[in-house]
Parts: structure tokens; C-alpha cells; sequence
């Protein structure tokens, strides 16, 4: 029987042209990133299962991780995300290490889950973290970044949205203003998590389903629904809105708006789904009605370096996957046409391959991506071959043209030809790709 020549379900196989795009985004992000000052690390693709299960959340370890007990007998999992990691390397150096910290990477990630448009079981993510901030300063940082990669690419801010919410005003929501015990509070706002999700009855029935006789009867469920039908801070009761954590909220929207960034908003429903979340949440979302989904998310968790045995570190960070930022810059056409990365086509006419090699060296030695048709068959195949690359600059090298020292130039989408020195053609090839 024949080998499948699919690759494993949820992941991607990447051919040149696909990893050409890979490159140019990845290109576009480290750009944006490290202009603000921030350092590229990277670490095992494999981690302890334990890290996961502190914090993670049991969806994820229990459902959606690729776990398995290697030879040793340890427990180990292929990373689902990259917070748990990087939290454990700032712990490692916890004294060492010069504060703030900005740091990212773009790690290969896999989930376990079901693929479906912008989500799949293997991919890329951008990973941008801030450590040792406490202050709405790194919030105003990190997402004024955000803000900065979407417009790097050409996107506009009516194209996606900006939701800001709190962990901290949502857990006073919960545990004071509405008396939940601790283990309601987590069920209700796992069910907020899920809320745009459902149809409104469902979540009621099963809001309903999470309160006590008495919590039903004392109207807990119709003060949550009016709180989460909120659409300013100022639509919350006065004592929510006096409360430090939604200041805090209404300081950094304020600041957001005041620094050119026009399409942020509150959004009371935005909960993020992982446990170690301890303030200001916040997602991205795009606004076309043919992709309308969250696209990115993150957020403050300022106690999980210290899950580690060392003194906790003020932390914010977010995570922007490749799948869904590509279906974003898609749906908004705002993908370039890319070209190969080779200049030039070499064309080798008659038995020319031995003494042809200096040229060819020269030429790269002078700055072009010089790609050799080796296959010896007719000029017309080899000029067909360079199309399909995408190649339009090919130089043909005879044995005339080596003893003249001056090679025909073919530029395959005009049908021009013109023969110059070598010199001459790495000049004319360099504008070329230039004004392409």
C-alpha cells in the first residue's frame, strides 16, 4: 500500500511559496517588536507536564495537550502555549536578570482540539511579554505594540477591534458585589468566557443551573445579566464604577484613546480563558462580517513567576497566532505579492558548466540570488522553468559570451534582450529587484 502523502491532521506542510510568506510576516513582526525594544528568546518544545497544570487551566492539560511519559518515567507535554515557559526562565534568573524585561518569541505550538478556520492543532505564535512593570505603563506599552503590528501591515483601525476588560473588577463583580463562593465565581466566569457562544437562553438556563435556591430567588441572575449587558463603564452601578480596578480600566482607555488609538473599547464580558490572568485583559478582533472572530488576546498575570519558589515578578504579555493573523491580513487583502528569493536565472547553453562556474561565483560574490538550470535542455524548457519560479531576469552563458565577457540579459515578461559586462547586469538586476 502507498504511503498517505497528506501530513498529520491539524498541521501544515510548507512549500516555498507557503514558507515565503511565513517569512515576510514573521519578518514584519520581529521588525515591529524589536523596535520596541524587545529581545527574541526561544526554549524546548517540550516542558514538564506539571508547569501546565498550576496554571494552564484543566481544558487545556486534560483535552488539549500532546502529553506522553518518556523513557525516564516523567510526564511530558509538547507546549500548547509559551506563558508557563517563559515564566519558568525568568524564575531560573530571577536576581540575575536586568528589569523590565521585554522579551518574545515565535514558537512552534500544538494544541490537541478540532481544526477549524483560523484554528488548527499545530502552529506559530507570536509570544510579546513584559516583565517587572507594575504600573498601567506596560498595559499602555504592550497594547499601543499591539496596535502598531496591525497597522504595520496596512491594516486600518475600523478593520479590527480592541476589547479591554479587568480580571480583578470581574472577580469584585463576583465574589463581593454578587457573594459567589469560589467555586460559583469560577463556574460563572468560565460560562462569560463562552458567552458569545451561546444563544442568550442557554446561558441563563445554565447560569441559572450554577446558582443556589436562595441566589435565584434573591435576583442574583438578573443583576448579573444587567451588569453584563453594560456597554460603558459608566453603565456599571456607582459602586463598580468606584471601585480601583475599574479606574484603573477607565485610566487606561482614556490613555489608549488620547494616544491615536480610536477603536478600543470596554467589552464586560471578556474574561481569557487562562486561570493565571490577575488585571487587565484584552482581545483583537476583526471587524469584517467574512471573518468576524477574536483574532489575538492577553493580558496582566503577575503571580506566575512566582508559582516557581522565587519572588513573584509584575507581568503582562500576549499571544498573536499565525493562522488567525493570516486570515486577518487575507480577508483585507493585505498580503503583497511575493517575489522568489533568487535575482537571477542562469541559463547554460552547450557544454559550458565546468568553465561557466567562475561567472557564476563572481556574480554572487556582487550581491544576486543566483539560481543554475542544470538540465541541459532546450533554451525555450529552461526559459518555461524560470516562469514557473517566478523568475522574470534570466542571463544566458554560452561559450561566446564567456569569451566575450559580455552575457545576454533576457527579461522574460517584456521578450527584451540586451548584452552587457557582468557588472552592468548586477546593476540593472539590483534596480530590477528594487522596483519590483
Amino acid at each position: 500500500m502507498a504511503l498517505p502523502t497528506q501530513p498529520y491532521k491539524g498541521a501544515r506542510d510548507f512549500y516555498p511559496q507557503d514558507k515565503r510568506l511565513q517569512k515576510y510576516i514573521f519578518g514584519k513582526l520581529r521588525e515591529v517588536v524589536e523596535r520596541f525594544g524587545y529581545e527574541e528568546y526561544d526554549a524546548p518544545i517540550l516542558e514538564p507536564l506539571d508547569i501546565y497544570l498550576a496554571k494552564t487551566g484543566e481544558e487545556i492539560v486534560n483535552e488539549q495537550t500532546y502529553t506522553f511519559t518518556d523513557r525516564g518515567g516523567r510526564q511530558v507535554v509538547i507546549r500548547p502555549e509559551m506563558t508557563p515557559t517563559v515564566s519558568r526562565m525568568v524564575a531560573a534568573k530571577r536576581q540575575e536578570l536586568p528589569y523590565p524585561l521585554r522579551w518574545y518569541s515565535i514558537p512552534n505550538l500544538w494544541r490537541y482540539e478540532r481544526p477549524q478556520r483560523g484554528r488548527l492543532r499545530e502552529h506559530w505564535q507570536l509570544n510579546v511579554d513584559l516583565f517587572g512593570v507594575a504600573g498601567s505603563e506596560a498595559e499602555y506599552e504592550i497594547i499601543t505594540l499591539v496596535d502598531r503590528i496591525f497597522k504595520s501591515f496596512g491594516a486600518k483601525p475600523d478593520m479590527y477591534d480592541i476589547q479591554l476588560n479587568s480580571r480583578a473588577l470581574m472577580n469584585e463583580i463576583l465574589h463581593q458585589y454578587l457573594g459567589l463562593d469560589e467555586v460559583e465565581a469560577q463556574s460563572v466566569a468560565k460560562l462569560i468566557d463562552r458567552m458569545k457562544k451561546l444563544e442568550r437562553s442557554s446561558f441563563i438556563a445554565q447560569l441559572d443551573a450554577i446558582c443556589s435556591p436562595s441566589e435565584r430567588e434573591s435576583g442574583m441572575v438578573e443583576k448579573l445579566l444587567t451588569i453584563l449587558d453594560a456597554q460603558k463603564l459608566t453603565d456599571l452601578p456607582v459602586e463598580l464604577q468606584q471601585h480601583e480596578s475599574a479606574q484603573t480600566l477607565q485610566t487606561m482607555l482614556s490613555l489608549l484613546e488620547d494616544g491615536g488609538i480610536t477603536n478600543v473599547r470596554f467589552d464586560i464580558t471578556l474574561m481569557r480563558g487562562f486561570d493565571y490572568y490577575t488585571d487587565i485583559v484584552f482581545e483583537i478582533s476583526d471587524t469584517s462580517p467574512e471573518n468576524n472572530r477574536s483574532l489575538m488576546g492577553g493580558g496582566r498575570y503577575d503571580g506566575l513567576v512566582g508559582l516557581f519558589g522565587v519572588e513573584p515578578v509584575p507581568t503582562i504579555g500576549f499571544g498573536l497566532g499565525d493562522v488567525s493573523f493570516q486570515n486577518f491580513l487575507e480577508t483585507h487583502h493585505l498580503l503583497p505579492m511575493l517575489k522568489p528569493e533568487a535575482d537571477l536565472y542562469a541559463v547554460l547553453v552547450g557544454d559550458v558548466f565546468k568553465t561557466a562556474q567562475k561567472t557564476i561565483g563572481e556574480l554572487r560574490e556582487m550581491g544576486l540570488n543566483v539560481v543554475v538550470d542544470l538540465s541541459g535542455r532546450k533554451l525555450g524548457d529552461q526559459f518555461k522553468t524560470a516562469e514557473k519560479k517566478g523568475l522574470s531576469q534570466v542571463i544566458i552563458i554560452g561559450q561566446s559570451e564567456l569569451d566575450a565577457q559580455q552575457y545576454t540579459l533576457k527579461n522574460l515578461q517584456t521578450g527584451e534582450e540586451e548584452k552587457h559586462s557582468l557588472q552592468r547586469i548586477v546593476s540593472l538586476v539590483k534596480d530590477y529587484r528594487h522596483s519590483a
